[in-house]
C-alpha cells in the first residue's frame, strides 16, 4: 500500500476511526510526522488533540534504527539486545539531551495550551508509521501513567509482527497496512515523505486550536 503523503494518510486513517467519532476521545499525534495525520484525524471527527512527545534514541552507527526510546516521564524503553552493547556513557548523554529536546516541543508547541485531561477518556496516539515499536511504547506507557480508559494506536503502515505485539499491549490498533514482508522503513510506504519542521507543526496545531 502507498500513501500521496502524510495527509493523504491522515485521511484514510480518519475514516478508518470512524467508529470514536462522538465519543470521550483525545488524539495525540507523535511529533513531528505524526502531527499531520493527527490534526487530519482530530478535525474529520470533531475530536480535541493534545500531543504525547516520546524520544527515540537511534543507534550511534544508525540514528534512523531506534535502540531505545524515552517517554516524557523520563522512563527509558529499550531493545536490551542493542542498549547493552552501546558505551552506557554515550547512552546516558542521549537520554539527557532527548528528555531536554521533549520538553522544548512540548512548551514550543503547545504555545501554553493546557494538557486535555485523560482521567476515564479514550486516547488515538497517532504516528505517520512504526518500524521498530520502541517509541510508540514509550508513548503507551506515558498515555497509561495519565489514566486513559482505553487506548488506541492508528497508524497506516506497521510491521505485522509488531501489529500484533501492539495488539495485545492496548485496546485497539487501527492499521490501514500491516505487511508480512515490511520494507524496512516508514517512508517507503509514501510517495512524499519530507521532513516535518517546527514551524509546519506550529501551523497545523494553531490552525486546529488557534492560540489566545
Amino acid at each position: 500500500m502507498m500513501f500521496k503523503n502524510r495527509q493523504d494518510a491522515g485521511r484514510q486513517l480518519a475514516k478508518a476511526l470512524e467508529k470514536y467519532r462522538g465519543q470521550d476521545a483525545v488524539v495525540f499525534p507523535l511529533p513531528r510526522g505524526g502531527v499531520t495525520l493527527g490534526v487530519e484525524v482530530a478535525r474529520a471527527l470533531s475530536l480535541p488533540l493534545d500531543l504525547i512527545v516520546p524520544r527515540k534514541i537511534g543507534h550511534p552507527g544508525n540514528p534512523e534504527y531506534a535502540i531505545c526510546a524515552l517517554a516524557e516521564d523520563g522512563e527509558l524503553i529499550c531493545n536490551s539486545a542493542e542498549a547493552d552493547n552501546v558505551d552506557p556513557q554515550w547512552l546516558r548523554e542521549q537520554v539527557d539531551s532527548e528528555h531536554r529536546e521533549a520538553v522544548r516541543r512540548r512548551e514550543h508547541y503547545m504555545r501554553g495550551r493546557p494538557p486535555q485531561p485523560l482521567d476515564g477518556r479514550i486516547a488515538i496516539l497517532v504516528d505517520d508509521g512504526i518500524a521498530t515499536g520502541l517509541t510508540m511504547q514509550a508513548a503507551i506507557h506515558d498515555i497509561r501513567h495519565r489514566g486513559a480508559s482505553r487506548i488506541v494506536v492508528a497508524i497506516p503502515v506497521v510491521p505485522w509482527e509488531t501489529f500484533e505485539s501492539l495488539k495485545a499491549d492496548v485496546d485497539d490498533v487501527v492499521a490501514l497496512d500491516a505487511p508480512l514482508l515490511y520494507r524496512g522503513a516508514v517512508g517507503a510506504y509514501y510517495e512524499e515523505f519530507g521532513q516535518v519542521e517546527d514551524a509546519e507543526v506550529l501551523a497545523l496545531l494553531d490552525a486546529l486550536h488557534p492560540p489566545a
